[in-house]
């Protein structure tokens, strides 16, 4: 079991389900279709990414897990699902659009490569 693996796990998926009941109830009224969606596909991608890690960090066995992988699975979740979030949101924040805009390519592109390394150190680790 590795806490640190499930603290990010555990705040990925409880803030996940907050996040998606304060799209549901609170900005379904003030958000346009398709902003709400873009929302849900933060969450969606939020929740996933906590589902994942919850399952590796309890695992039964000690499983090998780079700290890269942790590294850019984390920072790309929170790039790629809170930028959208801020995005969806800038009507009501003022943070500059052009700030934001490639962040969310930049999460998405950390967090498949997060998987790709995972991938290749398992294959290449003999023990």
């Amino acid at each position: 079991m590795n806490k640190k693996v499930l603290f990010f796990a555990i705040f990925f998926i409880g803030s996940s389900i907050l996040l998606g009941a304060f799209g549901a109830h609170a900005l379904k009224a003030i958000l346009p279709i398709d902003k709400l969606t873009s929302f849900e596909i933060g969450i969606k991608y939020q929740m996933y990414s906590g589902l994942a890690l919850l399952i590796l960090g309890l695992s039964g066995k000690k499983i090998f897990l780079p700290k890269l992988f942790f590294n850019l699975n984390i920072s790309g979740t929170f790039l790629f699902s809170f930028s959208i979030y801020l995005l969806c949101l800038n009507d009501f924040i003022l943070i500059p659009k052009i700030l934001l805009v490639p962040l969310t390519p930049l999460g998405g592109a950390m967090i498949l490569f997060s998987w790709v390394y995972l991938f290749i150190s398992i294959w290449k680790n003999k023990s």
